[in-house]
């Protein structure tokens, strides 16, 4: 995209999917979105079931010690940033974070579920935001957010609340503590193999679950973030 060419939504897609990652909604920013840099639309880019996970499981990053997927991240987002004129931002550089969630809201029809996760109507839990490009230009071809979905709230006794076998998740939000706890001891082994138990009784979109390298690969980076030891991919 050059500077004589009128940007456009699904032009700018088309680059993310070219590179391995999964466009996930727009929205034309307004002073309140808390964008750090001077922006006119933001374009969120991250996974989707294993669309996005693919790539970078073929990528020089895989398993690369330390933090494969943002660094795999970084490198892509770059790049697509250059090309297009745009500025990149991501989730995991902070303190300060970036509102990632609300921006979500703006960009797709998302809503908060029981366990946090934000409940997509064709992914489910199974998504992810890995990044935004920001574009000082107005890009066309960007539609106003459908409505949000009652999917949880419509949802016959939230297995994802009584799934945890430490029940970190209740009203009073998430006990990471609790959770971290559990992945670093004899009995937190099923978690660390198969997944986030209350994320995995979520009975929507089970086409879009992740698959057991994917569940592996996540749980681990987010057992090591918290300080449990938990060595190489088995």
């Amino acid at each position: 995209m050059t500077a004589n060419e009128a940007p456009d939504l699904e032009a700018v897609n088309a680059r993310v999917r070219a590179a391995g990652l999964v466009p996930r909604g727009a929205f034309h920013c307004e002073p309140g979105d808390g964008v750090p840099v001077p922006a006119a639309t933001l374009v969120l880019v991250g996974t989707a079931g294993p669309d996005g996970f693919d790539a970078f499981r073929a990528s020089a990053e895989w398993c690369d010690a330390p933090d494969p997927l943002d660094r795999f991240t970084e490198r892509v987002l770059e790049g697509l940033a250059r090309a297009l004129g745009a500025v990149a931002l991501y989730p995991h550089r902070g303190p300060p974070w970036l509102p990632f969630q609300r921006w979500a809201a703006r960009a797709e029809a998302v809503a908060p579920s029981p366990i946090g996760i934000l409940m997509h109507p064709e992914h489910g839990l199974w998504h992810a935001y890995r990044g935004a490009l920001g574009f000082a230009a107005r890009l066309s071809g960007v539609s106003a957010r459908g409505p949000l979905p009652d999917i949880c709230g419509a949802c016959d006794g939230r297995p994802c609340l009584s799934a945890c076998p430490v029940n970190a998740f209740t009203a009073d939000g998430y006990d990471v503590a609790a959770c971290a706890a559990h992945l670093a001891s004899p009995a937190g082994r099923r978690c660390l193999q198969e997944g986030c138990l209350a994320r995995g009784a979520c009975p929507v979109a089970p086409h879009a679950r992740y698959g057991p390298e994917q569940v592996r690969f996540h749980m681990r980076a987010f057992a090591r973030a918290r300080g449990v030891e938990v060595g190489r991919e088995p």
